[in-house]
C-alpha cells in the first residue's frame, strides 16, 4: 500500500460540515480529518467509477484499508 504523507495545513469548512465529520468520524473510529479525508477519496472515486454504486466504493475502501490477517478466506460451499 503506499504510503501517505500528512502535513498540517489548515482549511476553511462550515461549522455544519465540521459538526457531522465530528459525529460520522466519532462514530467510525476515525479522527476528524481522517474523516474528511475518507469523503474526499469516495468522492473522488465516486466521480472517477460513475457506473458503481457509492455504497459498493465505500465498502471496497473499508475492506482495502483492513488488516488481511483479519479476512476469513472464502470457502465454496
Amino acid at each position: 500500500m503506499p504510503q501517505t504523507l500528512t502535513s498540517n495545513r489548515s482549511i476553511k469548512i462550515s461549522e455544519e460540515l465540521y459538526r457531522v465529520a465530528k459525529w460520522t468520524a466519532e462514530a467510525e473510529n476515525r479522527s476528524i480529518s481522517g474523516q474528511i479525508e475518507f469523503w474526499a477519496k469516495l468522492g473522488r472515486a465516486a466521480i472517477d467509477n460513475p457506473d458503481l454504486p457509492v455504497d459498493f466504493i465505500r465498502e471496497t475502501m473499508i475492506a482495502k484499508a483492513l488488516d488481511r490477517k483479519l479476512a476469513e478466506p472464502f470457502i465454496p460451499e
